[in-house]
Formats: C-alpha cells, structure tokens, sequence
C-alpha cells in the first residue's frame, strides 16, 4: 500500500552549525543522535529541548530508595530523576510524578513509556505540587519524595516561552501557558513600589529602585514592555549611568535576575513552595525521606526554615546541618549546576 504522507524535509540552516532552536533537529533527537548529543554535553553546554538532571547520584543516594517503595517526584520536568528513581525499584513498587507544564509533560510521558514503565509503576498529575495533599489522597503516603525546584532548560530554550532574555519572544514566563496571565500583563498592573518589592523579594536584585522607575514610565506612557528584548533594554535603560566597562556584565545579571522574579510571581512559586513544605509531613510514611533542590537564596531560605521549624516540632528525625553542592565536574558539564543547593530531611 503507498505511503500518501507528505515527505517532511529537515530544517536547512545557514553556516557549519544549527544557531536558533528550531534549527537544532538533532538535539532534538537524543535518542536518535546520541553522538551528537554527546559531543554537545561534552562542550559544557545543554542540548536544545532537553535538560539535563541535576546532582543525580546525590538524589539517590539521600533518597535511599528501594524496590516496593511508593514515592513521589514533584517535579516531571523533562524525567531525568523519574527515569533514574524508575530504574532503583527494580519492577517493584510506584512512582507519581507532577507537572504543570502539559506541553513537556507530554513529551516526557512519551519518552518514559517508551522505556517499558507502565501504569502500574508510573503516574503522572498534571497538578501543581502545592496539590501534594490531594495526590496523596489519591495514591496514599509516600516513602520518598523529591523536588527539583529550577525551571528546566526545554523553558529557558525554547524562544515561544519567554523564559530567557538572549532571545526575542513574548515576555511570557508562565509555566502553564493554558492559564494565569503572562509576565507583560502582570508588569501593566503593578505599581512602581510592587515592581520595585518584587524584584527585591524574589531575586535580591541591587538594581530594583532603577529598573521599577523605567518599568512605571513606560506603563504611565502607555508603552507597555510585551517582549524579552523590550524587557532587557528597559534593564539598560535603568542601568546607563553605570560605567561602561562594567554595564554589560551588570546587564546579564540584572535581566537574569528581573527574568526570575517576574517567573516566581507570576506562577506563584513561593506559594506553592510554602504549601508544599506545609503539607509535607502529613504525606510521608515514617522514616520517609525529603529531597529538595534549589536554585536561589529565596527557595533555599524557605526549605531550610521549614525543615528547621519542623525538626524543632519532632516532625522530623533528621534534617542536614549544610547545603550539599555539585561537584566541580558536573559543573563543568552542566554550567546550570552550579548554583544548586541541595537539602534533604527524615520523617520522624
């Protein structure tokens, strides 16, 4: 029988090397050209659509996990983690992974399944973690239970969401794209004391009186900030008076900065964060264990006090004294690393 479905060429680029994530259709294809993707980890960057999982063996180690375990991995993400904590039951036991982003948490579904696991072993919520009592309800206490708070690299890369300043898109920043409201309509109805307060609160960022004064004229002139680019040269705007040799340093940190904090407003990470913490030690088994790993001081002052309060409280057996970091090496491999904390804790 003939075949009637169009011949689909691949994306032609200019030059010796795919620049724009479109163009990179072997990245995109880690099972199918695993050299290259190999060659691309090996340069210490990330492939575009994928992520690469962090601190892997230190997850397991904490995680403790053995097959028959019932756990949960609160953040699916591109299931670098899930694939890993997968493989430790050996056939045996269950795993429920959450994600709010449907549009990755299909593709990741699709990948996970391929590799044999099945209903009966994993799950997947389409739920935000602050859920974690209703999923709990519905699949009973856990044994373990991890969360990978950083935004994965498939957001940050791909230009349609509006995750990173070096590419021009729509200054959106939602993790579901399907609900809430985007970054540029929250800017519009904030006043120049929450800009400023936000942009302290959620990412310290030193520059946060300068660059709220240039966000509030543009909304008082009625030109609305709509895109990343416009969003990065508002930034330079707020920063011009600094001196020349030091502002485009000062630029990157700065949009990396106000591009996290208008990312945790308007997803409500901290909320979700704080119920999470809240709700944790009702969903653990006794003896169960808690991975979290965090990514800026906000997150990891909010985990830490959490586990504090709640050792205080008896809730918890243990709890770690220090942050456990990456070692030197994945840092190299994966520069996204390297602000990672990790923290872990025991169910009384």
């Amino acid at each position: 029988m003939e075949d009637n479905k169009p011949h689909k060429r691949r994306i032609h680029y200019s030059g010796t090397h795919p620049k724009k994530f479109e163009e990179k259709y072997k990245e995109h294809n880690p099972e199918k050209y695993k050299d290259t993707i190999e060659k691309v980890i090996a340069k210490g960057s990330t492939p575009a659509g994928m992520h690469i999982s962090i601190m892997v063996d230190e997850v397991l180690n904490y995680l403790d996990i053995k097959p028959g375990m019932s756990g949960c991995d609160c953040t699916l993400g591109y299931g670098g983690h899930t694939s890993h904590i997968l493989e430790k039951f050996e056939g045996k036991g269950h795993l429920v992974s959450l994600d709010v982003d449907p549009e990755e948490s299909k593709r990741t579904e699709e990948r996970v399944r391929a590799k044999g696991y099945g209903p009966e072993i994993f799950s997947i919520e389409h739920t935000n973690f602050a859920n974690i009592k209703e999923v709990a309800q519905k699949y009973g206490k856990f044994d373990f239970l991890m969360a990978d708070l950083g935004v994965s690299s498939m957001q940050i890369d791909n230009p349609s969401r509006g995750f990173s300043y070096k590419i021009e898109a729509p200054l959106d920043l939602r993790m579901n794209q399907e609900s809430g409201i985007t970054a540029a309509d929250r800017l519009r109805e904030l006043s120049i004391d929450e800009i400023e307060g936000m942009l302290v609160e959620n990412s310290d960022e030193p520059y946060a009186s300068e660059i709220a004064k240039v966000i509030d004229r543009h909304n008082r002139k009625k030109e609305y900030i709509k895109t990343t680019t416009e969003m990065k040269e508002a930034v330079e705007e707020a920063l011009s008076f600094l001196p020349k040799k030091e502002l485009d340093e000062a630029v990157k940190k700065s949009c990396a900065r106000v591009f996290q904090a208008l990312r945790i407003d308007i997803n409500g990470e901290y909320e979700a964060l704080e119920s999470l913490l809240m709700a944790l030690p009702d969903v653990m088994n006794p003896g169960g264990r808690v991975v979290f790993l965090t990514f800026h001081s906000g997150e990891d002052r909010l985990v830490k006090r959490a586990f504090k309060e709640d050792q205080k409280m008896g809730l918890y057996s243990e709890v770690c004294k220090d942050v456990v970091r990456p070692g030197q090496e994945e840092c190299f491999r994966n520069p996204r690393a390297k602000s990672t904390k990790l923290r872990w804790a025991i169910k009384a």
